[in-house]
């Protein structure tokens, strides 16, 4: 180990990330060769052979039976309409390549302009999907605070750096040994979280950092700049297992390819304008929430239950991400969502920050109104006020047996019970009932929740306190 490596700790962060990113199924490309993929050009973020490599690989045009091949001419237009996508600043150029990539959108193609960038940069690392950069991570030595990473991460991403990479991340992170942040494009710095995993096996994620690198492997990862560094770690590795780190816990949990495509398909947002990644609590609701309403009773009911996040974690959003994960559920068919509320304000905010993440339900401003739009399934996601139900039922005795209607009740402990609530149950007896609350509660309420269905999940204030 020369003397120049001793003191260069920012290897103990980053070539530990790209060890650990190898076994987790990502292939190294060193810097040489990263270049080469670009053209030679460091103005070029995508890898352009490798993205028309997967688009012929991955899609098929199925027509009566049989599949067919993308022609040369499709393959290559959807790389331009990818790379050419007029800059709009990182925000809304970043929304309209999300929508391209998560929902095959089609967009109009310009030329490429001029680069905006007159600062170059380098990040540490760079996590490339068929081709494209979805999330960059800046390693820094455990003697520097993480924020510095936050920092120099949001610094890159200004239009003087190089915004034209930024435009396709979807995932940031700023990690040292100590400790590790995420977020996502344009996310402030008092924004970037800490993840806390609540699924993940130690023996899993111990596997992915003491998993041996095959031999061409390390002569690809121990070149150029890291090639004095080899002796160090093979060192390392004939001393036997290492402790896993705060750093490695992000990387496993965040960045492994199959939670890293879930995170930006099913867990990412924009509202507003503004991107927004789920943070774990609501990550980790949401999935209990799916496992949870699979299960049935005898009278096939699927299961409900309570969600009691504390004010300020994120409840609406979490809403809204639950709603689209629950229309992207394959076990589920064709879902109805109904979300109910108790005050107008709230009524109208639901609506407008479903509408703002571009899922603009309808909202039942009469009890005629509602029962028109459940009645005659004009919509797949409408908000309404509880007492609603009532003049509905009034106006026409309705009944809605489906069990795959999902009322999602915001302050649930107000709702949930009396006559309105009755009357709820009454128009859709075996629909799922879903409540959301942060409000503390009398232990009475409590008492009333385990009736309902039992608690689903908590996030209380000492864990956000904490957070």
């Amino acid at each position: 180990m020369t003397r120049g490596f001793r003191f260069n700790e920012k290897y103990l962060s980053q070539i530990p990330a790209l060890q650990q990113l190898i076994n987790l199924g990502f292939e190294y490309l060193p810097p040489d060769q990263a270049l080469a993929a670009r053209q030679g050009k460091a103005g070029n973020v995508l890898l352009e052979e490798v993205l028309r490599e997967q688009l012929r690989e991955i899609n098929r045009i199925h027509h009566k039976g049989r599949d067919y091949l993308f022609s040369e001419e499709n393959i290559q237009s959807a790389v331009q309409k990818l790379k050419n996508v007029k800059y709009d600043g990182l925000l809304k150029t970043n929304e309209a390549i999300h929508e391209l990539l998560t929902l095959g959108m089609a967009l109009e193609q310009t030329v490429e302009g001029d680069t905006r960038s007159t600062e170059t940069a380098r990040p540490d690392i760079v996590l490339f999907v068929n081709g494209i950069p979805f999330a960059v991570i800046e390693c820094k030595s455990p003697k520097v605070e993480v924020e510095q990473a936050i920092s120099q991460s949001i610094r890159n991403q200004r239009d003087e750096y190089v915004p034209k990479l930024f435009i396709y991340t979807q995932i940031v992170l700023g990690v040292n040994k100590n400790a590790a942040r995420y977020a996502t494009v344009g996310t402030p710095a008092k924004f970037w979280s800490l993840w806390k995993e609540r699924q993940d096996k130690e023996a899993a994620m111990a596997q992915s950092i003491h998993r041996t690198l095959p031999d061409e492997t390390k002569d690809a990862l121990f070149s150029g700049e890291f090639a004095t560094a080899r002796r160090f770690f093979d060192t390392l590795e004939a001393e036997g297992v290492r402790e896993i780190t705060e750093q490695d816990r992000a990387i496993y949990s965040l960045c492994r390819p199959e939670r890293l495509l879930e995170l930006v398909y099913k867990f990412t947002v924009f509202d507003g304008g503004i991107k927004k990644i789920a943070r774990y609590q609501q990550y980790f609701a949401i999935q209990r929430i799916l496992t949870h309403v699979k299960q049935r009773d005898t009278e096939g009911r699927r299961r409900g239950g309570i969600v009691w996040h504390t004010q300020g974690s994120g409840k609406s959003l979490t809403m809204v991400m639950l709603a689209r994960a629950l229309a992207q559920e394959p076990d589920i068919h064709n879902p109805r969502i109904v979300l109910v509320t108790d005050r107008k304000d709230l009524d109208k905010q639901l609506k407008e920050t479903f509408a703002a993440c571009d899922m603009a339900p309808q909202r039942a401003r009469t009890g005629r109104d509602l029962l028109e739009l459940v009645s005659d399934k004009k919509a797949d996601l409408v908000t309404t006020l509880v007492h609603k139900f009532d003049k509905a039922l009034n106006v026409k005795k309705y009944r809605d047996e489906s069990p795959d209607i999902f009322m999602l009740i915001d302050e649930s402990h107000r709702t949930q019970f009396g006559n309105f609530a009755a009357r709820m149950r009454q128009m859709f007896p075996n629909a799922c009932y879903l409540g959301f609350t942060g409000t503390p509660l009398m232990k009475k309420e409590k008492n009333n929740f385990a009736k309902f269905g039992g608690l689903i999940d908590k996030y209380a204030i000492d864990q956000a306190v904490a957070d």
